[in-house]
């Protein structure tokens, strides 16, 4: 039984042009030798990007570090199952041309995608976590794989974006450098209102804000003489992650304005409408309707 046993172990499977045999036992040692080299590369990959979290690298340099080691362990390890197995890696030029030509002519929007992936990930205009506005949707980044960009819409949706969308179209990245943003509200008041003191109001009521910049200074001022109002607008800069942050910060700032303004006996304008009747046109009117 050991004999035979051993006698499948050492059976030649395939003849090299050189000479050299390649057996049963030395295919089974390289597929072993294989799948814990992919294992073992895996995990190199994520202790070193792990490291790299703890050094107070970013998550996007740390992923990047990541797929470069990983890759590069994988290429070793498939040369050294070559080595192996007595294969030269010259006798793969062929093969690797044909493919080569087929990845040409069938897979252009993969690679097209894949480079595209690590361009995001090397002159990164988009980080993981960063809050982005693209094809009319707006959401935080969580992934930069290597053929897609996974986003995370502010209503919770997962969308898939494929890498060379990214960088092919307009793409409004919200904290590509801070999260310093410039935000308005605008105010109508009634006329005959003391505007002096609306200015004051207005600016007071941002300045209480914990979320408003100081630097630079919010800005108050008197837009225009609307139809039903004195308009008035605010601007400020605050930090914010996304839109909804944004929102919130203005509508916390319109409460108070209401607040200060009822206080101090300012009245919020609000559409109105003149009618007048011409009498006489009426009484003609009647006067045909009841011939």
């Amino acid at each position: 039984m050991l004999e035979k046993l051993n006698t499948i172990w050492h059976y030649p499977l395939v003849k090299l042009a050189g000479g050299g045999i390649v057996s049963v036992s030395q295919i089974a040692l390289a597929l072993l030798f294989l799948v814990v080299g992919l294992l073992v590369s895996a995990i190199l990959a994520r202790l070193m990007a792990r490291y790299m979290l703890r050094a107070r690298l970013g998550p996007d340099a740390a992923n990047t570090i990541r797929k470069i080691v990983f890759y590069v362990l994988v290429v070793l390890v498939g040369i050294t199952t070559l080595k192996l197995l007595h294969i030269p890696i010259t006798a793969f030029a062929f093969l690797s041309g044909a493919i080569a030509i087929g990845l040409g002519f069938g897979a252009q929007s993969i690679i097209n995608n894949f480079i595209s992936g690590w361009i995001l990930m090397s002159e990164r205009p988009v980080r993981t976590g960063d809050y982005v506005e693209t094809e009319g949707f707006q959401g935080v980044i969580e992934e930069i794989g290597n053929r897609s960009t996974r986003i995370r819409r502010i209503d919770g949706v997962h969308i898939v974006v494929p890498n060379s969308l990214m960088l092919e179209r307009t793409l409004i990245n919200w904290t590509l450098v801070d999260r310093d943003i410039r935000t308005t509200v605008r105010v109508g008041v009634q006329y005959g209102s003391p505007v002096e003191e609306v200015a004051r109001l207005m600016e007071q009521a941002v300045n209480e804000h914990a979320s408003i910049k100081k630097t630079p200074a919010p800005s108050v001022f008197f837009e225009d003489f609307g139809d039903n109002a004195l308009i008035f607008d605010v601007y400020f800069w605050c930090q914010v992650g996304g839109e909804r942050e944004l929102r919130r910060i203005r509508s916390d700032i319109r409460f108070r304005i209401t607040e200060l303004f009822s206080q101090a006996g300012i009245v919020i304008a609000f559409p109105q409408r003149d009618v007048h009747l011409d009498a006489d046109a009426a009484l003609k009117i009647e006067l045909v309707n009841n011939d």
